[in-house]
């Protein structure tokens, strides 16, 4: 068996005119100079470097004399060979290069060797290396959204994402979207996703919506499992979701990948990366309502979403208006919400362990959940928690919310949930009953500062597989009697609208992911690790921190 370090090239090569060892193993391509002054100079290239193989991009042959071109930091690719022979082979390595604040960039750099046959076999052997990930996509389905965000998707994949894919070999259908839900439509019925390794969106966190909708609902009929049923056990998705983000609000994007630049997604979809994260289905009794990947929020976070609906004209600033509207409104839902609590599960909402790449959480618990489910089946689980094993609370609202990933965003870097994890088969449901405006504000204060949001009395948060709400039956109250005659009937009707006449509604909306559903009374159920993402979660901040990386200068 072959060492992890055994090298597989080592040779004197040249870049920019300087000596360099430049060595290629199964997992590092490395070079070195041979030759340093000891006297430090900003514009001399650096002593060492170190690319992971799994991270090379492409490698190709010039063809060309060099001399006319620059390599990486600027400077000339030509250099000497004994007696001022000029030599004229060298080849040109596409890598990633890391940037702070979590970003990738592509690098380039070009080295020259003394003879056309160390060339070529540099070449191949890098060749061979890279296709032995079969991890890689070849072939994608591309979604883009013209129209989300500032109307930029079509200019953002054109510019800065269609090269990269095209550097990297990968081949491309583009289907730019006409109407909303286009590409949940066509994922269900037309796409021939036997073709294709990934599918990939461009745009915001609708447009990721619809792709999860279409590809989900596609898997499962395909699979002859229907969508309709709550207790129904989902297949996995097979192809990876890439996300290039180019919408208002990029959540999800910022979850997995920990920024919202659109060259960190695509480089990350074209070494191949993949990190499952978990889905919840939404029902109403028998009915499927939404699939919901981040943010379901009744209450502050419905009323917002609501009332920004009716000032789209505005832009995202919209958002703020509504928030600060409804902050001041003030309103409290009564309901009824029951649960199943996540049982033997590594982690609580309270700790400090967040979802990072290579998550030890998300692997103990996914691994967890597929052994208890190889036992007995959750539908079953379900019913024998009936007995006991769910939990019921009732009372007032100003917030009912599941966060199945922190929901973390520039504005909020920590998120809702800042120890949600992505793919442990739970959701963190956070109950926010009556209190003050003052201590309200306390709550959402803490969303973007270091305290713990939920260290407040009227704030309670559980790891659940499953929960249900079920709003305060209108008929219970005065209403039923405005109902009884038509004349009552219309002032019941307008009163549902509190700019009508000033009346507090029975019922807020459920914010589904952006979405605003249709009922209120729902069964929500968490599918472990349900689909894969073009992503590897957010890398520990030591990896961004590489002083010899001139990208973080």
């Amino acid at each position: 068996m072959e060492r992890p370090g055994k090298l597989l090239l080592l040779s004197e090569l040249q870049v920019r005119n300087v000596a360099y060892d430049v060595s290629l193993s199964r997992f590092h391509l490395t070079w070195k100079r041979r030759i340093s002054s000891p006297v430090y100079h900003p514009f001399r290239p650096s002593l060492y470097h170190n690319v992971l193989v799994s991270e090379i991009i492409s490698v190709r042959e010039e063809e060309e004399d060099p001399s006319n071109r620059r390599g990486d930091e600027g400077s000339c690719m030509k250099f000497k060979e004994g007696e001022g022979k000029v030599c004229r082979h060298a080849f040109t390595v596409l890598y990633v290069e890391r940037c702070r604040q979590h970003r990738w960039q592509f690098a380039e750099v070009t080295f020259m060797c003394p003879e056309r046959a160390l060339c070529q076999h540099w070449v191949s052997s890098i060749t061979e290396q890279l296709n032995t990930i079969t991890s890689r996509p070849k072939h994608l389905l591309v979604y883009i959204n013209p129209y989300g965000g500032k109307r930029q998707g079509k200019r953002i994949y054109e510019q800065k994402v269609a090269q990269l894919f095209d550097k990297a070999g990968i081949s491309t259908d583009v289907i730019v979207t006409q109407y909303a839900n286009h590409a949940r439509d066509h994922l269900r019925t037309e796409a021939e996703l036997r073709k294709f390794d990934g599918v990939v969106c461009v745009g915001g966190d609708g447009m990721f919506s619809e792709i999860i909708h279409g590809l989900i609902w596609r898997t499962q009929i395909d699979g002859g499992i229907d969508p309709n049923g709550p207790d129904e056990i989902l297949r996995p998705c097979l192809l990876r979701i890439g996300i290039i983000p180019a919408g208002s609000t990029d959540c999800v994007c910022f979850a997995t990948v920990g920024t919202k630049d659109p060259v960190t997604s695509a480089l990350h979809i074209i070494v191949g990366d993949s990190q499952p994260i978990d889905v919840c289905s939404v029902h109403h009794n028998d009915s499927f309502l939404r699939y919901s990947v981040s943010l379901l929020g009744y209450g502050f976070y419905g009323d917002v979403l609501t009332d920004s609906e009716r000032k789209r004209w505005m832009g995202p600033s919209r958002y703020d208006l509504s928030g600060v509207k409804t902050f001041l409104a003030h309103r409290s839902y009564e309901g009824t919400v029951s649960y199943l609590p996540a049982r033997d599960v590594k982690g609580t909402p309270r700790d400090v362990t967040r979802c990072l790449s290579g998550c030890v959480v998300c692997q103990h618990n996914g691994k967890l959940l597929s052994e208890q489910s190889a036992r007995c089946k959750m539908d079953e689980a379900s019913q024998s928690g009936v007995d006991g094993e769910w939990r019921t609370i009732h009372g007032k609202f100003l917030a009912v919310n599941a966060a199945s990933m922190s929901c973390a965003c520039p504005r909020s870097p920590k998120g809702l949930s800042p120890a949600a994890h992505l793919a442990d088969g739970t959701t963190d449901l956070i109950l926010v009953r009556k209190c003050s405006r003052f201590n309200f504000l306390r709550h959402l204060l803490r969303h973007t500062s270091k305290d713990d949001q939920f260290d407040l009395a009227f704030v309670e948060v559980h790891r659940v597989r499953r929960f249900r709400f079920m709003p305060r039956h209108r008929q219970s109250d005065s209403d039923l009697q405005l109902q009884e005659t038509g004349k009552r009937q219309t002032l019941s009707q307008i009163c549902r609208e509190p700019p009508a006449c000033g009346c507090a509604p029975a019922y807020s909306s459920w914010n589904c992911d952006g979405e605003i559903l249709s009922d209120t009374a729902i069964d929500v159920r968490v599918h472990s690790q349900l689909v894969k993402l073009f992503a590897r979660g957010i890398e520990e901040l030591a990896v961004f921190e590489d002083l010899n990386n001139p990208c973080t200068l």
